[in-house]
């Protein structure tokens, strides 16, 4: 899992996908990397997210285009790698984990 912010001037870049909105830092949301994201047929549902003994739903509302990337929508990253769960600030204070660590392991599945 990777931290993002959903929120205007974020990381994100633009609008989340799924409902061309952006979301604030406190909301429970991520991005599913391409595969995962599937077309979009996992747009505005819930994922259930477990780590340091705890656990969170979070609404899918975006892509992280493991294909594209860089460009404006996507505020000119690299791709992302085939299994990434970028999740808001909001996740990672409830799963316990430090704003300063990038990157975490996680378990997620279809809520």
């Amino acid at each position: 899992m990777t931290l993002n912010s959903f929120a205007k001037g974020g990381d994100g870049g633009g609008p989340s996908e799924c409902d061309n909105k952006y979301h604030p830092d406190d909301e429970m949301v991520v991005a599913l990397s391409t595969g995962w994201f599937d077309g979009m047929s996992r747009c505005l549902k819930n994922i259930m997210i477990n780590a340091n003994g705890n656990s969170v739903l979070a609404k899918v509302v975006d892509e992280c285009n493991s294909v594209n990337g860089c460009d404006k929508d996507h505020d000119f990253q690299t791709p992302c790698a085939n299994n990434i769960v970028d999740a808001s600030p909001a996740v990672w204070k409830v799963l316990g984990i430090p704003k300063e660590v990038r990157e975490h392991s996680i378990i997620w599945s279809d809520a």
